[in-house]
């Protein structure tokens, strides 16, 4: 029995293993891509090793840019990126909770009315309303702002439908006992509810960090100005723009680094979710 126990741990090591490797080696192709100069790609060949190169092409990306293919230095593209995913992040999980809250503990005519109104957008992708919240933001005047890349993607069905989930489970002896001690509504909500959604505000802040930071579309829409371009935009103006072909060191340089804030993130987050998974007691 135990050498069985011991056969199937290791073959699931091994199923383990060779699945992070399936995932693993693109990303550590496209490091080692960064790393080489550019006529390498030239031949046909994709080496495994590193180069020597990678100090000059991150710092080419990140000083320099490519301006022939309408990318500007990625430093800039970088910072218009994080701000729009922080603003997206925050902005969705504030708005989130307020409404998940007042819908569970408020009793207002059409309250279920307004909750499935908010579900049903689920079913609206954004390029749906795409045109209309375009003309609204030219009219408002914040194309080429850091308003009009965040305000149009904050609201999230999926957050409130989330935490309008998990406050449901809170016994209905705290909001009792809250209001004996004589604490309001906000005062429940700051000093009770916040800290009991922790585990959920890390998850839901993960989800909409890499969400804001992956957006493509909207941003190729309201940004004319390339103050303003996010670093997907810069990635796929240098894989697409020019007239010669694409520096592919310089791109997977670009795609490095892009991918170290979600990563980041991720990596920071992840003690709140091990916490949420080993505690017992809230």
């Amino acid at each position: 029995m135990v050498e069985n126990d011991r056969w199937g741990t290791l073959f699931a090591h091994i199923i383990l293993i060779l699945g992070v490797a399936v995932v693993v080696f693109p990303v550590y192709v496209a490091l080692v891509a960064s790393t080489h100069e550019g006529g390498t790609f030239l031949r046909g060949v994709m080496p495994l090793l590193p180069g020597s190169h990678g100090w000059e092409n991150y710092s080419t990306v990140i000083i320099e840019g490519r301006s022939n293919a309408g990318a500007p230095p990625i430093g800039g593209m970088l910072w218009n990126s994080f701000v729009m995913a922080m603003a997206i992040a925050i902005g969705k999980i504030a708005i989130s909770l307020l409404s998940a809250f007042a819908i569970v503990y408020f009793r207002f005519p059409f309250r279920i009315f307004f909750f499935w109104v908010i579900f049903v957008t689920l079913m609206l992708p954004v390029e749906v309303r795409i045109v209309p919240t375009f003309e609204v933001v030219a009219q408002l005047n914040m194309l080429n702002t850091y308003a009009g890349l965040s305000i149009p993607l904050i609201a999230s069905a999926t957050a409130t439908f989330l935490f309008r989930q998990f406050f449901m489970t809170v016994p209905e002896e705290m909001l009792e006992a809250a209001r004996v001690d004589g604490a309001g509504p906000m005062k429940f909500f700051k000093d009770i509810l916040m800290p009991l959604s922790i585990t959920n505000i890390a998850a839901m802040f993960v989800i909409m960090f890499i969400y804001g930071w992956n957006q493509y579309l909207w941003p190729l829409l309201i940004t004319t100005d390339d103050s303003y371009y996010t670093i997907v935009m810069g990635i796929q103006r240098m894989v697409t723009g020019g007239d010669s072909e694409p520096l592919w060191h310089l791109v997977m340089a670009t795609v490095v680094l892009a991918a170290l804030p979600p990563i980041l993130v991720i990596l920071f987050m992840q003690r709140l979710f091990v916490k949420g998974l080993t505690e017992t007691e809230k």
